[in-house]
């Protein structure tokens, strides 16, 4: 463990705390992908099996499952308690597109062909692009609330910290995972644009909005 680890954890379960709050208050799901949703908590599903295999530490067994809880809970109040808000219209994104390559890859580049290293990889893989059907969705309504931006904002500040972190533990402990930290980059990259918007627009009060499509 180490402040970079620790802080874009804290930063992680803020993202997912923030979004929670934000539905609840509002009683409304209007702008959040629910298939990003699925894919975060299918994310923590394979990833996180090792609960019932290995022990890690308190903390590590804590967060685990909490993002489980917190996973469930989204998608529950987004397709079950919150389903009239939903705008399935918009959050249109062909999750196939997705969910076939990155189950082929996990095959194909993993550590051990085993049943939980490859699900771990595939969880990996697919956190990498998880978000881009929110990021599409905010891309064909042009615009997204304040709230959803500063849930964004820490998911990918979540994903920076941790390249941090595995610098930190390359220099320390000669420790390099080619997968986490190939699939990490690649997740960050797709939050660079949005990083300008946050800081140009939002942080000095303005909305977020996008150029329509045409």
């Amino acid at each position: 463990m180490n402040v970079f680890r620790i802080l874009g954890d804290v930063s992680h379960l803020l993202a997912i705390i923030i979004l929670l709050v934000k539905i609840h208050r509002s009683k409304s799901c209007a702008g959040i992908s629910g298939k990003s949703q699925i894919l975060f908590a299918l994310v923590f599903t394979t990833r996180y099996l090792d609960l019932f295999t290995t022990f890690i530490s308190l903390y590590n067994t804590v967060m685990k499952v909490i993002f489980l809880i917190c996973a469930y809970v989204t998608v529950y109040m987004i397709y079950v308690k919150f389903r009239k808000t939903f705008d399935s219209e918009n959050d249109s994104f062909r999750l196939e597109f997705l969910l076939v390559p990155v189950t082929g890859l996990s095959f194909l580049e993993n550590h051990s062909f085993t049943p939980l290293e490859i699900l771990w990889t595939f969880s990996i893989y697919l956190e990498s692009v998880a978000i881009l059907p929110q990021l599409f969705m905010i891309s064909k309504t042009g615009e997204a609330e304040t709230i959803t931006t500063h849930y964004l904002f820490f998911l990918g500040l979540y994903r920076a910290l941790y390249i941090a972190n595995w610098v930190w533990r390359y220099h320390t402990e000669k420790f390099y995972d080619q997968i986490a930290v190939v699939s990490g980059v690649v997740q960050t990259i797709f939050y660079c644009d949005f990083f300008y918007l946050y800081v140009t627009k939002v942080l000095k009060g303005k909305k977020l909005s996008l150029p329509m499509p045409v």
